[in-house]
């Protein structure tokens, strides 16, 4: 028999069994708010993280034209030097040269090249490449193709006695004797002057 005791507990269990299903479905509202907030979070952090990631890059690119530029200057600034400096005296190696110009740029067929200062006599050309800093690379590509491509682009100079100059406000001692243990004359600058080394033959 069912007493007026056990009734009250088992309202009491119902009760407390409706009052834990409903703190179960606010927790379980409150969790799915949260979720619905962390994936916003998420969708934020992906966004800004994506704006960064673009800034970056435009900074980047920025970065390397300003650098290209500021190297593309420098190399204008020595090639000016070094051509100017050549007008008091156009002499290397002991050779007169009666003429001089600068950035010859030619392409025929597959050959294309650039040559930074070109002086001539009636016997002799020289080819000057010049640089703000010299590397050993710089001097390889002088070794491996100014001549030869010279004579492809400039056949009325194929006859001619052909020499190879290196130019450069900034050159290290080891990369000047081996260009001049190659051949190649060395220009540096000395001051507000060129000084020239030549190879010995």
């Amino acid at each position: 028999m069912t007493t007026e005791q056990d009734l009250n507990e088992l309202r009491a269990l119902a009760i407390r069994a409706a009052t834990n299903a409903d703190l179960a479905r606010e927790g379980a509202a409150r969790a799915k708010e949260d979720a619905a907030r962390a994936k916003e979070d998420a969708e934020h952090a992906k966004a800004d993280g994506e704006r960064s990631a673009a800034n970056l890059r435009e900074v980047m690119a920025e970065m390397g034209r300003r650098l290209g530029s500021m190297g593309s200057n420098q190399g204008d600034v020595s090639e000016e030097f070094f051509y100017n400096s050549l007008d008091e005296s156009p002499t290397l190696g002991g050779i007169h040269y009666d003429f001089k110009d600068k950035s010859w740029k030619k392409r025929s067929g597959q050959v294309q090249d650039e040559f930074d200062i070109v002086l001539v006599n009636a016997q002799h050309v020289a080819l000057i490449e010049v640089k703000y800093k010299a590397h050993a690379n710089d001097l390889a590509k002088i070794l491996s193709k100014k001549i030869s491509n010279f004579k492809v682009l400039f056949p009325e100079y194929a006859n001619y006695q052909h020499h190879l100059g290196f130019a450069a406000l900034h050159m290290n001692d080891e990369l000047k004797q081996s260009a001049l243990d190659a051949g190649v004359m060395v220009l540096q600058r000395k001051g507000d002057v060129i000084e020239s080394f030549v190879p010995t033959v």
